[in-house]
């Protein structure tokens, strides 16, 4: 599989929030659950929204743009059970987040 990458600091990215960061040309966004870190696509597959800029509740993000929800653990969308974005291998190293692409 693809080689573990850093997308952002563990202290980046708040607790119940969401940021998007840029990895090899890619748009990830990176999210904390209760301390722990998750990585999808950030591009909805819906109209293209940035997920990464959406608001979290517990475990799902809406889009900013028409609030379609994905799950941030499994990429699952949770309006459309057939839509679904690349939920990314998360590890945290110290205090580096890495997601392998």
């Amino acid at each position: 599989m693809g080689e573990l990458i850093r997308i952002a600091g563990t202290a980046d990215v708040k607790p119940g929030a969401g940021m998007v960061a840029e990895v090899n040309g890619k748009a990830i966004a990176v999210f904390n659950v209760d301390g722990a870190f998750y990585a999808i696509d950030n591009t909805c597959v819906h109209r293209g929204g940035p997920l990464g800029e959406g608001d979290v509740v517990g475990d799902v993000v809406a889009c900013p743009w028409h609030n379609w929800e994905f799950n941030v653990k499994t990429g699952a969308c949770m309006n459309n059970p057939s839509a679904k974005v690349t939920a990314y291998e998360v590890t945290v190293e110290g205090t580096d987040i890495k997601v392998r692409l």
